[in-house]
């Protein structure tokens, strides 16, 4: 009997040290990141400001497969290999800007004007080097409430904190007629999986995202400008793992204890 009310004890100690822990991962994840809406459509009344000025419907703007990025232009951290991915697979790539596909970049920093995506603009012009990138490439801001529609329509979930932004690094495809169709997921991206987005976009075919364990592995680590090994997701999927490997041995040898007496 002293021997059983142990082994229950360890066992209830095991549970409540991984609730806890577990708990608090979630909750430290919970609102942030990209909650995929594949097959739903971007809603016709939401408007956004152009690099020339203009006041544009974006569902109005998009004619052909367009791949946004939502970023913020000031950001010290992860927006800019994000954007330096996107300009390279884009000078990569044998598909015509601006007849094969468009991109949006989008803000999501109400306090961010036209005057910074013009800059950014041209920055990444002179990187991309071929193509319509005039007309092609277009940059916008906007306000807060046009913003926050945009990326709940999205799915694009971000935390601010003081000036800065906790947010996700990720390309969103969209059909001709609107429709989200693929998530491009990291900073890196291949001409093939590009090509075959938009490709599958223009038929308005969705397509599953490939890469979640990179994703989940890493993270951009802000400080020293790189990715870095997720210990804290990986070490707890880990821990878990070990607990309840743990746990199926100690129920295990219960039961073989009791056939044996």
């Amino acid at each position: 009997m002293k021997r059983l009310n142990q082994n229950l004890h360890l066992k209830f100690l095991v549970f409540i040290v991984s609730f806890t822990f577990f708990s608090n991962l979630l909750k430290a994840d919970e609102k942030l990141g990209v909650y995929e809406q594949l097959d739903k459509y971007i809603e016709s009344d939401i408007f956004f400001t152009d690099e020339k000025f203009n006041k544009v419907n974006i569902k109005d703007a998009i004619q052909m497969p367009t791949v946004i990025a939502m970023v913020y232009y000031e950001c010290p951290g992860i927006c800019t290999p994000l954007m330096n991915g996107l300009a390279e697979v884009m000078k990569k790539t044998d598909l015509v800007l601006n007849k094969d596909y468009q991109v949006f970049t989008i803000s999501f920093s109400h306090l961010e004007k036209t005057i910074l995506a013009q800059n950014k603009k041209r920055t990444y012009e002179k990187l991309v080097g071929k193509g319509d990138t005039e007309n092609g490439w277009r940059f916008f801001t906007g306000d807060s409430l046009n913003i926050q529609r945009f990326l709940d329509n999205i799915g694009y979930q971000i935390k601010q904190e003081g000036q800065d932004f906790i947010h996700p690094a990720t390309l969103v495809v969209v059909s001709p007629d609107g429709k989200i169709t693929r998530y491009l997921h990291g900073t890196y991206f291949l001409p093939f999986d590009l090509k075959m987005a938009v490709v599958e976009s223009s038929m308005g075919r969705s397509g599953p995202t490939i890469n979640k364990v990179l994703k989940f592995c890493f993270s951009y680590d802000a400080e020293g400008k790189r990715y870095a090994f997720n210990v804290t997701k990986v070490s707890g999927t880990i821990i878990l793992f070990i607990t309840l490997s743990f746990l199926s041995y100690l129920i295990v040898s219960e039961k073989r204890r009791r056939k044996t007496t």
